[in-house]
């Protein structure tokens, strides 16, 4: 809920496309830094006080963003919550990889995006129920976040152990499968661009609020629907060939946004575009996994993942500047 509503509320205090670019490129460069900040975190405080510590610093400055209106203060505000978030996530991934079984996990991380991506597209829809007072809306992301603390924090069960983190193999990666880290930054760019600037694009098409939020929740039930069938049929073929033909059937999209008709229309072509491209990083991922020895895992998808947040950090700044030409 929160990326649609700052760029939007931001929008609305005048702040220019540029330093809305800016403030949206903050979150992805605290999430770089959590990726190398949470599994220190969790070695030293276990899984659920991380957990409890990096919600309440994530709902403070949720709250803060409507108490204190000023473009630099949202900017540092998006940094030290992306450097949370991205822990609150690794304790969740982290806690469920330890606990399933081989046999199970596909299934079990594949309900986690489910849900995950269900609650994104649920997310814009709560876009409605501004009221014009928007504290309201902010004030949910904050009582989301402290309600995200129940489920751990009243669990009996033991907290997994979490190993030393392998050394970073990336200048390996780069060297014996290219297409899986070009493929990584460069979604990271495109998703980056999505998240922070898409709903600023609708709105400047002439979007109301709840047709933003509907376009957002297009686009990533789009994302759901596509993402395991295209991720079964690369099991069965050339994962490198899937890759490339569904990127081009992203681009080819793309191409077609500014050509739509109508709102409808665009948002139709949005909803094709997520399908397809939220699934080019996991698509990434796989075609590097294949390649990887099993102790190798862990630092190669930690090295995707960090690859993913840089190209997701530069691409607001970029658009944003692009926009404001």
């Amino acid at each position: 809920l929160i990326n649609p509503l700052l760029t939007l509320s931001g929008s609305q205090a005048g702040f220019s496309s540029l330093m809305l670019g800016a403030i949206m490129s903050a979150y992805f460069g605290g999430f770089i830094c959590g990726t190398w900040v949470s599994g220190r975190l969790i070695r030293r405080m276990g899984h659920i006080r991380t957990f409890a510590f990096c919600a309440s610093i994530c709902a403070t400055c949720a709250l803060l963003h409507i108490m204190i209106v000023d473009p630099w203060f949202w900017l540092l505000l998006r940094f030290v919550y992306g450097l949370c978030f991205i822990t609150l996530v690794t304790v969740i991934e982290s806690w469920l990889n330890s606990q399933a079984a081989r046999y199970e996990r596909g299934r079990i991380f594949a309900t986690y995006m489910v849900v995950n991506l269900g609650a994104l597209a649920l997310a814009q829809q709560i876009l409605r129920l501004d009221s014009g007072e928007p504290f309201l809306l902010f004030a949910l992301v904050s009582l989301f976040i402290c309600w995200a603390l129940l489920p751990i924090t009243i669990s009996s069960r033991s907290q997994p152990h979490i190993p030393e983190r392998a050394k970073s193999s990336l200048k390996k990666i780069i060297g014996f499968a290219p297409l899986a880290v070009a493929t990584s930054a460069l979604s990271g760019l495109a998703m980056g661009a999505f998240w922070a600037m898409a709903p600023l694009y609708a709105s400047k098409l002439g979007f109301g609020l709840s047709e933003v939020g509907l376009l957002m929740s297009l686009t990533i039930v789009g994302g759901a629907l596509l993402q395991i069938p295209i991720g079964r049929f690369s099991d069965t073929q050339d994962r490198r060939k899937v890759l490339v033909v569904v990127a081009a059937l992203a681009a080819g999209m793309c191409l077609m946004m500014p050509l739509a008709w109508s709102n409808t229309s665009l948002m139709a072509v949005f909803f094709v575009w997520g399908g397809l491209s939220f699934s080019l990083y996991p698509l990434g991922v796989a075609q590097l996994l294949d390649q990887l020895h099993p102790d190798e895992v862990v630092s190669g998808s930690t090295d995707m993942l960090v690859l993913h947040g840089a190209g997701a950090a530069l691409a607001p700044l970029l658009v944003g500047l692009i926009m404001n030409l």
